[in-house]
């Protein structure tokens, strides 16, 4: 398609400008998509105005999901402004290292968040921080508000191929890194794939400074008239109350958002919605599971990133912890990233225990998918590293079954190699999970204190109930019930933990639990060990922790696995 034909996200908006059905809902109260567009091109012209004197037009954004970022999102796209969504989960230095990375020059923020930022060197941005909830900022709002004129007038549409946001990455496995989306890329997310109408109604709770929300709700909106409601934060126990109070025919979660909504108690009116599909990207098998016999609506998975190079789509058939298939027409494989060989597909047995891991397990590659990959912001050597071979590199590992779906099996991070045997750790964390009271797993390894291999470490995080009533006995004699558990794969290492660390984005981060190991100073949390690989798993003393911690730290093997997780 050429750039001429490409819809941008300046087009979508404008296109809703004498739309009068609703398009904004929030707390109580209601705007047309006219009222918005109308907001939205008030912050266009002030946008223009005070990023007029050079430099990058980059502006950040610190607020939660309130109309004030929509309405930014839409000025940020019909004046041409490059928008950065500023993670508010980050502090001090990391967070100020995210702001001059990305080059802004004025930050929009609230009274509540403007804290983060104080005594901080933000840069450019100097003394330019912007409460919206203040008289300042409204005023030079209004001075930009026009007299009865049409408040598109005077605004240059933007090109495809201009930028208009960074997307920061989790940072899980490092310093975030800022995606670069375009006008184009961005305006390719209509809602028409979707089949939204303007009969739908979505429900945004997930951050909007994340790609998620972005192209599965705002976006879609933008393109069909859709009605958006959003949400301040994401609260589970206000979840299904708004979704049938806002008659919801929509919803995108992500992460652990699915347990949290599973958490809450059941009722008479858990089925009773609107609801017509959720997209659970990252979710588990059985919370999938039972999210749809509870709440009786269809739950898809699939598999996207922040990068949007690659795309994976579920449809009714398939394994529910599926990850899906690529778009017909578009060439994804799962690689052998030593050789560059496509991997073998998967082959298992009776049990459905995976018996090629080694070599089915393989990292997910886009083939034909660099030109969807619009690289990172002041960053080429990341990129450089997505690009090789002239392929996009995901980072992500998988294996394809017979009928060439792709299943997960973690990130690159998450390799592990037990006596000279190689794994993933996603299989074992779904097996794990179905132990009783599991509402979370996280599988990682830790050095081995013979060999340079790894042993496994599992971190559990229970119910109050199963977690009172945890018996390691009773936890080997469910492993050695599980058919398609790897002989390998049994866990040495064994936490209990109260809550999973999670990203901004409800993603489990593993990075912080990797870092402690079988030694969380200070958490209280249960560490079970065996001794020997064959010996019953038990307690482990907290004589018997530093006692590892020393051998291995006089050893070099942590540092090892220390300098692998950087």
């Amino acid at each position: 398609m050429t750039d001429a034909a490409r819809a941008t996200v300046a087009d979508l908006v404008r296109s809703r400008a004498g739309d009068d059905g609703v398009g904004l809902r929030f707390e109580g109260d209601d705007w047309t998509w006219a009222e918005v567009v109308a907001e939205m091109a008030v912050r266009a012209h002030w946008l223009g105005a005070a990023l007029a004197d050079g430099g990058p037009p980059h502006v950040g954004v610190l607020l939660d999901n309130v109309p004030e970022y929509l309405f930014l999102l839409g000025g940020a796209a019909l004046s041409g402004t490059v928008l950065v969504g500023i993670n508010p989960t980050r502090r001090g230095e990391e967070l100020a290292r995210d702001i001059r990375h990305v080059d802004c020059r004025l930050i929009v923020t609230d009274a509540e968040h403007a804290d983060l930022l104080a005594d901080l060197d933000l840069g450019a941005v100097g003394d330019r921080v912007l409460i919206s909830d203040g008289a300042t900022y409204r005023a030079e709002l209004d001075a930009h508000r026009p007299a009865g004129a049409d408040g598109l007038s005077g605004l240059t549409p933007p090109s495809a191929d201009d930028l208009y946001l960074l997307i920061f990455t989790s940072g899980s496995t490092g310093a975030p890194k800022a995606v670069r989306m375009t006008q184009g890329r961005a305006g390719g997310s209509d809602g028409a794939v979707m089949g939204f109408t303007t009969d739908d109604v979505l429900y945004c709770a997930m951050p909007l400074f994340h790609g998620n929300a972005l192209a599965s709700m705002v976006f879609p909106a933008f393109g069909t008239g859709a009605t958006l409601v959003l949400r301040r934060r994401f609260s589970a126990s206000a979840w299904l109350p708004e979704i049938r109070e806002h008659h919801v025919t929509f919803t995108s979660t992500i992460g652990r958002v699915l347990t949290y909504i599973l958490a809450t108690p059941e009722t008479d009116h858990d089925r009773d919605h609107d609801l017509k599909f959720v997209l659970a990207p990252e979710s588990s098998a059985v919370d999938m599971r039972t999210f749809k016999r509870r709440f009786g609506v269809a739950v898809f998975g699939g598999y996207g990133s922040s990068e949007n190079a690659v795309v994976l789509s579920t449809s009714p058939g398939m394994p529910p912890d599926a990850l899906g298939v690529p778009a017909p027409g578009t060439d994804v494989a799962v690689v052998d990233p030593e050789t560059g060989y496509e991997c073998p597909r998967a082959r298992f047995d009776h049990d459905g225990r995976l018996l090629n891991a080694d070599e089915a397990i393989g990292e997910i590659v886009g083939r034909d998918a660099l030109q969807r990959f619009e690289g990172y912001y002041a960053n080429d050597e990341a990129a450089a590293a997505r690009s090789r071979n002239g392929w996009y590199w995901s980072g992500d590992l998988a294996y394809r079954d017979a009928e060439g779906v792709f299943h997960f099996a973690g990130r690159n991070a998450d390799w592990l190699r037990v006596d000279g045997e190689n794994f993933a750790a996603a299989p074992v964390e779904r097996i794990l999970r179905r132990y009783p009271g599991v509402t979370g797993v996280a599988v990682f390894g830790v050095p081995d204190d013979r060999t340079v291999d790894d042993q496994v470490m599992a971190v559990l995080e229970l119910d109050a109930e199963a977690a009172a009533a945890f018996d390691p006995a009773a936890f080997d004699a469910f492993l050695d019930e599980q058919r398609d558990l790897g002989t390998k794969w049994s866990p040495r290492y064994l936490r209990l933990a109260r809550s999973l660390p999670v990203t901004a984005t409800n993603k489990v981060d593993k990075a912080p639990l990797r870092r402690d190991r079988w030694t969380p100073d200070g958490a209280g949390d249960p560490v079970y060990w065996r001794p020997d690989r064959r010996d019953p798993l038990r307690p482990m003393t907290a004589a018997e922790r530093a006692e590892v911690r020393e051998r291995f730290a006089a050893s070099g093997r942590l540092d090892r696995l220390d300098r692998r997780e950087r």
